[in-house]
């Protein structure tokens, strides 16, 4: 399924929202081993939709506007695709005879024996469905992007800088993973409902992060990734408001995002945390985040993207770098490693602590990693330690280690940042008469 035919953005906008619900719709009637067939339908619907509310123009005053129900008229006509598509390969069988023998246009009826309200939305069930347990979490991200999202494989292929018949595959086997597994069409039993929500918010973490902070190439971030996470995150919001970590993570995408614009200076070289324009970041942003975790945690046992939020909200909070309160950062990660204990935080604990009580306590702190396979070779330990070394005082391991991390990285912002720290410390020693080792 691609995504719909830019248009004035509240068409456009309409359309991606809609997309999935509709092909949840079709796909909980049909069974999932017919999700390609219902994906093609859907994208001939939505092109249809195009054509028609707009007259192919993109402006609704050139067509015939967008119809009261245009949910119910996306489904009628993906609905009819997808039996004009069986008809012509002479694959019908009684049982889609009689599922299209009555007119769908009135919206969602009784279908394969199951009765859901006309205004049912599938869009959850979907993401369930797209994050498995028996797929990887790379074909998770792309299957929801794919099916969720409505990106084209092209689209997705580009995000994650692989060649596009490898993403092509990763989809296709996704499908077939499913499909081996057995797995159904519907909301998981509630005793898995809760595992399977966890990794629906881990694909949606993951498809922010590559966007936030691309893991590779030439951009060191790719906005088309960041804002589908947060549209799917809020869809996710909306349909389970009382969830606390699911708020938690919108929260945290979005006191996140909110720093975009300070991130990289004109040259495009990456300004870190504590030197960025603080005028620049998103105050409206800023206060969404903070109201939406400030607000879960008074309600909700507080788990880990909701911690990872209040962290972010404390460091939106200070005006200046200066002004920030290190000892709460320190305690909300002192928190997080207890709720979800993993080298990360305890890197990010690290700072934290070197912020409190000096670079050393952080180093120490650190060295905990160094027998860790999980941080085996990863470029952040490095570039941590080169930052705390930095500090203490010690330009030679500082400079070793910033050159370490620069090797590491497959990220050319990241690199170019690291290098540029190195090339600062060598400078500064050279300028004091030493020779760097």
């Amino acid at each position: 399924m691609t995504a719909p035919v830019p248009g004035p953005p509240g068409v456009e906008d309409l359309l991606r929202a809609l997309a999935p619900q509709v092909l949840g719709t079709l796909v909980r009637r049909h069974g999932h081993g017919a999700f390609d067939a219902c994906e093609d339908a859907v994208q001939e619907a939505l092109l249809a939709a195009v054509v028609q509310w707009t007259g192919g123009t993109g402006d609704p005053a050139d067509g015939d506007g967008v119809p009261e129900n245009p949910r119910g008229w996306l489904l009628t006509v993906a609905t009819r695709r997808l039996t004009d598509q069986w008809r012509s390969e002479r694959a019908r069988r009684d049982r889609e005879a009689a599922v299209f023998a009555r007119d769908p246009s009135a919206g969602e009826g009784p279908a394969l024996g199951e009765d859901r309200p006309a205004d049912h939305d599938d869009t959850l069930t979907l993401l369930f469905l797209c994050c498995h347990p028996a797929l990887s979490p790379p074909s998770q991200v792309a299957l929801t992007l794919r099916a969720v999202g409505g990106l084209t494989t092209a689209q997705i292929a580009r995000a994650f800088l692989v060649p596009e018949p490898t993403m092509a595959q990763r989809v296709s086997r996704a499908k077939q993973r499913i499909k081996a597994a057995g797995a159904r069409f519907g909301m998981p039993p509630p005793d898995e409902r809760d595992e399977r929500l966890r990794a629906v918010l881990h694909v949606l973490y993951l498809i922010f992060n590559e966007g936030y902070t691309a893991s590779s190439g030439p951009d060191l971030q790719r906005a088309g990734l960041v804002a589908e996470a947060i549209r799917l995150t809020r869809e996710l919001h909306r349909l389970l408001p009382g969830d606390g970590e699911v708020a938690g993570l919108l929260a945290l995408m979005l006191l996140t995002d909110a720093r975009r614009a300070a991130r990289s200076g004109p040259d495009g070289l990456l300004i870190p945390l504590t030197e960025q324009d603080r005028t620049l970041w998103n105050a409206d942003a800023i206060a969404e985040g903070t109201a939406l975790v400030t607000e879960a945690l008074t309600w909700s046992p507080p788990g880990p993207y909701q911690l990872q939020a209040a962290i972010a909200a404390v460091h939106a909070e200070a005006p200046r770098p200066e002004d920030t309160d290190w000892p709460q950062v320190l305690a909300l990660y002192r928190l997080l490693a207890h709720v979800s204990p993993n080298p990360m935080v305890t890197l990010n604990e690290a700072v934290a602590l070197a912020m409190v009580d000096g670079p050393s306590a952080g180093l120490d702190l650190l060295r905990t990693l160094d027998g860790d396979d999980r941080m085996s070779g990863h470029h952040r330990l490095a570039a941590v330690r080169a930052h705390l070394l930095e500090q203490a005082g010690d330009a030679d391991g500082a400079l070793e280690a910033y050159r370490q991390a620069a090797r590491g990285t497959t990220s050319i912002p990241e690199r170019r940042y690291l290098e540029s720290r190195a090339a600062r410390l060598r400078a500064n020693r050279l300028d004091d008469g030493e020779e760097p080792r």
